[in-house]
């Protein structure tokens, strides 16, 4: 089962109550207020696991809480602090503050920890109240309570090359060709119903490149407005680097024209809003061991006419599967320098912009 919506409650613990205490002791001849602050609610906090890969979890057991802080007593005693909560989420997930919208944050890297709802202070015993002129008080304070947010979670898968294309273009056993991924293979549409992801080695352990590949559910025309598997899987083509389009170019398809398949596909992504019609992208005629040849002349000249890379394979016979594996590494190494280099621009145009103070008096 893939889950990637779940919707979650969170309630911090609350802060533990402030003691009002006398110490009224024998043979102790200065007694006084002896009353001890509460203790801290635990905190609610998430953390990113690549343990997990669904958000099936929270679909089954929506409500959390953290345990609140215990009342402060006597003698001075400061209440124990709340036991803390932490959630555990795949990497991917953006999280939500599900009433104004707000994003909460983005676990893009592993074992990242974030405190979503914080817990109340304890409240302060009557000792904290004690002056000089004040010296028997009865004020004492109730803890705090503790944060309560209702929350939305969305995964977005985190892949360095995204396959689509329509159903039954061959996207599943192209990536059980090039990786260890063994995803459902059938000959009806829709067999792919989640995202499959698999880790594609290339070159020779000295220069190995790895990348993630992700089978992305077919997409049809209206995919945009929920056509189909719709929007529920086109969110997960955001976050790759590469784009792998996969053309069916036999006859099995039932459709005639390979060039209008690329721009229904094209059209959807354009529409989706994320400007995933911008991203690199190679262009894969798949099924060539049976192959119409008009077809595939057809999209050969599309693609020289677009400058397009152009990979007839057969994920059957692997026939060009190699090729193709090497065409994505050095791609997706080339979106990944270009990523690091701007990534270092925004660093140094931000040092750049940083204002200079002089420290002389």
């Amino acid at each position: 089962m893939f889950i990637d919506e779940a919707t979650i409650r969170v309630k911090a613990g609350d802060g533990g109550n402030g003691c009002l205490a006398f110490r009224r002791e024998k043979f102790v001849p200065r007694g006084g207020p002896s009353g001890g602050d509460g203790g801290q609610g635990g905190d609610v906090v998430m953390e990113s696991s690549e343990r997990h890969n669904t958000l099936v979890h929270f679909r089954f057991n929506p409500e959390y809480k953290a345990e609140r802080g215990r009342h402060g007593e006597g003698s001075n005693k400061t209440g124990r602090d709340g036991e803390g909560v932490v959630l555990k989420v795949p990497v991917g997930t953006i999280v939500y503050d599900a009433e104004s919208g707000e994003k909460v944050h983005d676990f893009s890297h592993a074992d990242e920890r974030v405190v979503i709802a914080r817990g109340g202070r304890g409240g302060r015993g009557n000792a904290q109240f004690k002056t000089s002129t004040h010296q028997a008080p009865r004020e004492h304070e109730d803890g705090r309570p503790g944060e309560e947010r209702t929350l939305r979670l969305e995964l977005k898968l985190l892949a360095d090359v995204g396959l689509v294309g329509y159903p039954n273009v061959g996207k599943s056993t192209l990536i059980s060709r090039i990786s260890a991924a063994r995803p459902k293979i059938a000959d009806y549409p829709f067999t792919t119903l989640q995202p499959n992801l698999g880790v594609v080695l290339v070159g020779e352990a000295s220069k190995e490149v790895s990348f993630v590949v992700a089978d992305i559910p077919g997409l049809i025309e209206g995919a945009h407005e929920g056509a189909g598997l719709g929007t529920q899987f086109l969110r997960h083509i955001e976050r790759t680097r590469l784009l792998v389009h996969l053309i069916d170019v036999s006859d099995a398809s039932g459709r005639p024209e390979p060039v209008k398949d690329f721009e229904v596909i094209m059209g959807e992504l354009e529409r989706f809003g994320a400007k995933l019609e911008s991203k690199p992208m190679i262009l894969v005629a798949s099924k060539c061991d049976v192959a119409n040849k008009t077809k595939l002349a057809k999209l050969k000249k599309f693609a020289k006419s677009r400058d397009l890379d152009l990979y007839p394979i057969s994920a059957v016979t692997g026939e060009g599967v190699d090729k193709l594996k090497y065409a994505m590494a050095e791609k997706v190494e080339e979106v990944r320098r270009a990523d690091a280099n701007q990534d270092q621009s925004a660093r140094l145009s931000a040092n750049d912009e940083r204002p200079i103070t002089n420290d002389a008096s």
